[in-house]
């Protein structure tokens, strides 16, 4: 999502995914989203820039940081598992919007058959 990517933008395409809500642990300018009381995406603001922290793959993870200068090792996250995202203008909506996609199917992915039954069914 281009600079003019504003947190509004963001979090409404998170709140699309089924089952998603958002809540506030670390304080009132941290969001956090859930699938099914799972977090798959944080929001945030470091060095004046909005970040997105993202579940990613590891082998993906190491690639995007190759590529993408303004994607980095998640921020105060499991670094082998998560991704933070600093929007600079440099990473593409398109791109943002696959790597939100592929860490909340990452999440469900690792939940029961059941719940994973209960969400497949509204994607």
């Amino acid at each position: 999502m281009p600079a003019n990517v504003n947190f509004s933008d963001l979090k409404t395409y998170l709140l699309k995914k089924p089952f998603t809500t958002e809540s506030f642990p670390f304080g009132d300018d941290v969001s956090v989203f859930k699938v099914k009381n799972k977090m798959f995406a944080l929001i945030g603001y470091r060095n004046d820039l909005m970040m997105l922290n993202l579940k990613c793959d590891p082998d993906e993870a190491l690639a995007l940081r190759d590529i993408f200068a303004s994607i980095t090792a998640g921020y105060h996250m499991d670094k082998k598992h998560w991704i933070s995202i600093y929007f600079d203008s440099t990473v593409p909506k398109g791109e943002v919007e696959r790597l939100i996609d592929n860490s909340y199917l990452l999440v469900v992915s690792k939940m029961t058959k059941k719940d994973q039954a209960s969400i497949m069914v509204h994607l």
